[in-house]
């Protein structure tokens, strides 16, 4: 991290500039989401929880109280630059078995680490590295948050992965959108780690009992704030284990176009690092993931 922002500057100075600045805003430090909810379940569960970390010990102290996380760790390691040194320390002295231990992170050190300790490893996309970085490690499992974390282990009976370790039995219908601008006709596109960090359409998937067109209309409020009308259904996708996602699925994507309705207060929701609104063309030419391609490139040919 230091190496990409100040290449060259000794690591010494780089401690004596940071620490003190970062005493004075660490109160503005606020948890992941669904961090909180992840470590309740851990405890309802029975499952111990360690802290395995190169943050400064003061800076734990003092964010594990603005977080009221430090009452479900069992321990916090911290202070730790090469956390492969640490990993067997860990399991020897609570006496964890290495196949029954988890170590979730966001860093391919500490898919590494979860490597050199013999442990099982998972990736989460809310960190420093992107996909490619994460995969390119070889973790076990990758999700988007621990609120995906907790599910599958809550629907897997606390197992990583399906006893087949196949994709989902059947495949999942999703709705995503092109939403225009209603004066200048720019279309909103967003960039999600999930997707690789590639541009793309806000959407996600149909509920149990919930029409497409309702399916549509509540997604694109939840990740975009945006109500919408002028819905057009404009194609259907077949997506079969696309490597662009962050992993194996199927989905049945159904493609519509509207027009959102004013007042534009686009927030994003913890899905989405970026927005922007675009002229047709000059999306044609951004980092796009390929079923938005496709989609642009039929409503710019329609």
């Amino acid at each position: 991290f230091y190496d990409k922002f100040l290449p060259g500057v000794a690591p010494e100075q780089l401690e004596m500039w940071f620490h003190p600045k970062f005493k004075q805003c660490q109160d503005s430090v606020v948890p992941l989401p669904h961090a909180h909810e992840f470590l309740q379940f851990c405890r309802q569960r029975g499952l111990r929880t360690f802290v395995l970390s190169s943050v400064h010990p003061d800076h734990w102290t003092a964010q594990a109280e603005v977080s009221a996380f430090g009452g479900f760790i069992d321990e916090a390691f911290v202070g730790v630059w090469d956390k492969r040194e640490k990993i067997h320390v860990i399991l020897e002295q609570h006496k964890l078995l290495a196949g029954e231990t988890l170590f979730i992170g966001d860093m391919q050190h500490d898919i590494e680490t979860a490597k050199h300790g013999g442990v099982h490893s998972c990736a989460v996309l809310t960190g420093y590295n992107n996909l490619a970085q994460l995969r390119a490690a070889s973790p076990d499992v990758i999700v988007e948050h621990l609120g995906e974390l907790r599910d599958t282990l809550t629907r897997q009976n606390l197992e990583l992965k399906p006893a087949d370790g196949a994709m989902s039995a059947s495949p999942i219908v999703t709705v995503g959108a092109a939403i225009f601008h209603p004066r200048t006709n720019d279309v909103l596109m967003f960039r999600t780690h999930k997707w690789s960090g590639l541009w793309g359409i806000p959407g996600g998937k149909v509920r149990y009992n919930e029409s497409c067109l309702d399916a549509l209309r509540r997604e694109l409020k939840e990740e975009t704030n945006l109500d919408v009308t002028d819905i057009e259904f404009v194609l259907v996708q077949d997506c079969i284990g696309s490597t662009e996602f962050y992993r194996d699925a199927h989905f049945v994507l159904l493609n519509y176009r509207c027009r959102a309705l004013e007042p534009l207060d686009v927030r994003l929701n913890d899905e989405a690092q970026e927005f922007r609104w675009m002229a047709l063309n000059d999306a044609m030419v951004m980092n796009l993931n390929t079923p938005t391609k496709i989609l642009l490139e039929v409503l710019r040919d329609a």
